[in-house]
């Protein structure tokens, strides 16, 4: 689990995300059209941790792996519009109070706790998107299963990758 060091980058970074065109076009080597129709409806700041996450798995995984690759890319588009402030509470009430949490993020949620809801569920909400883009089932799998406790080894290449 990232301190709190690592989640006070990921706010700063998340305060001016970019990508620039040149990361764009290297992304989209591993996507197709719909796909990359996928990754454009994701915040900024995912394109960018995405992309991130993409960089990272790249350097250690073999060159060929592109399910691998679009999984790196994609698997946090479950997570839809989500504000910086919902994901700082999201952060906070996980480590501080997850009961609370957990009754925020139910599954009736409306309104501002629907982000909360679909943060918990992203996983599986990225997986079925990214099913209806002919993707590779194993990207399926490895956006799905993207928490999982014992992943496979390119499922922790992702895990490790996410989490640095």
């Amino acid at each position: 689990m990232p301190g709190a060091a690592h989640r006070a980058r990921q706010f700063f970074v998340a305060l001016r995300p970019r990508v620039d065109a040149d990361q764009r076009v290297d992304a989209y080597r591993y996507l197709n059209g719909p796909q990359r129709d996928v990754f454009e409806s994701m915040m900024l700041r995912d394109q960018q941790h995405g992309i991130d996450v993409y960089r990272r798995v790249r350097a250690v995984a073999p060159a060929n792996d592109h399910a691998l690759f679009a999984a790196a890319l994609l698997h946090d588009c479950g997570k839809g519009r989500v504000a910086l402030w919902q994901r700082v509470v999201y952060v906070l009430l996980g480590a501080s109070a997850p009961a609370v949490r957990a009754r925020v993020a139910s599954e009736h949620s409306t309104g501002w706790r629907r982000a909360f809801w679909r943060l918990v569920h992203h996983p599986d909400l990225g997986a079925d998107m990214v099913a209806r883009t002919a993707a590779d089932p194993d990207t399926i799998r490895m956006i799905r299963e993207q928490d999982a406790n014992a992943p496979d080894q390119r499922l922790a290449l992702l895990q490790v990758a996410d989490d640095a």
